[in-house]
């Protein structure tokens, strides 16, 4: 199934189901009104918004509406933990190799990961505001899952069990920000603002063959400024599968429902694929010519990160965001009024 949250005022959304096509929604009232409340208690709430994916896929829900990604929030609008890996081995190689540097022996068996922040993410379709071009404004397409309850010393395996649903992420990256705080040898923080989450999150089956091993066997597209510069295979060249990362989490831990765990920028050795952010072409072109030609991310520059299945149609539908500057810092508006084009209230 597919779900998604929209926005009604609050911090939290409200959950709707969404049609296979992504061409209608309803709302999921009287079954679970948050995704997190879906995943606390995941073995009975599921199989009632199944039902309901069914009956809305058929043509037959009551009350469903038009879908519209640009009312939606990140799926979970917040989250209790947000670890992002780095499971392309060929992008941290790429990056390394442009500054002259050895990739360690370690990062070939324990996977690099880190704490993002968690307590407030983007819509796919929000614009991503930032204090200055100067910080190094660079989009990062990624994989990411959402996990149920995960025990501490889970083995990968126990640990792939756990997923229970897959979305995309534009993990915004200020590579500009990023070599102070490294220096500091205390890792991201600053450098690393609000992430943005796709449309829809959706269960595994939805990916049917696409899901194997731990990973998705699609290609992931990124379209900056309009301009198409990644076709990047997420499944074949993915170091360390969903599990791994997962269990690499509960080594010391245990990861609770509504964790969100991120593959990390993807990433394809023949360079023909393209790009999933901005610092692996510069390294490209750092390793090619000696230096850097793409700029960063400008004000007014636009992302668009999607990925379509086997049969052609979008998958999660669309990250689809404009980089923003001070000047469209603006009060916050009134609420419209409801007009003839909103989505109902819930039923």
């Amino acid at each position: 199934m597919k779900l998604a949250t929209y926005k009604d005022g609050s911090r939290d959304g409200q959950l709707v189901v969404v049609s296979r096509d992504l061409s209608q929604a309803h709302y999921a009232t009287g079954i679970a009104t948050r995704l997190q409340q879906a995943l606390d208690d995941w073995n009975f709430v599921s199989p009632q918004l199944q039902d309901l994916y069914v009956t809305l896929n058929q043509g037959k829900a009551r009350h469903a509406f038009a879908f519209e990604p640009r009312q939606c929030m990140a799926p979970l609008p917040r989250a209790y933990q947000w670890a992002d890996g780095s499971a392309y081995l060929n992008h941290v190689e790429l990056v390394r190799k442009a500054r002259g540097a050895e990739v360690p022996a370690s990062f070939y068996t324990d996977p690099l990961m880190y704490q993002g922040g968690s307590d407030d993410f983007l819509g796919p379709c929000d614009d991503a505001w930032f204090g200055s071009e100067a910080w190094g404004i660079d989009f990062e397409a990624e994989v990411a899952v959402i996990t149920g309850d995960v025990a501490m010393g889970a083995s990968p395996e126990q640990a792939l069990e756990g997923v229970r649903l897959l979305m995309l992420a534009n993990d915004w990256s200020l590579r500009n920000l990023i070599p102070a705080e490294l220096a500091k040898g205390f890792g991201f923080f600053q450098s690393k603002p609000a992430t943005a989450f796709s449309p829809v999150a959706v269960t595994p089956d939805e990916l049917g063959e696409a899901w194997a091993g731990g990973r998705v066997h699609l290609t992931l597209q990124s379209s900056w400024n309009e301009r198409r510069v990644g076709l990047c295979e997420a499944g074949t060249e993915m170091s360390f599968h969903f599990g791994q990362l997962i269990a690499h989490i509960a080594k010391t831990r245990n990861v609770r429902a509504g964790s969100i765990v991120g593959s990390g920028t993807v990433s394809n050795q023949d360079w023909s694929h393209g790009y999933s952010c901005i610092a692996e072409k510069r390294a490209i072109e750092t390793i090619e010519d000696g230096a850097p030609k793409t700029e960063f991310m400008r004000f007014g520059d636009t992302i668009r990160i999607e990925m379509k299945g086997r049969d052609g149609l979008s998958l999660f539908g669309a990250i689809d965001q404009r980089v923003a500057g001070p000047e469209d810092l603006a009060p916050p508006a009134e609420p419209d009024e409801p007009g003839e084009d909103s989505a109902p209230a819930p039923a």
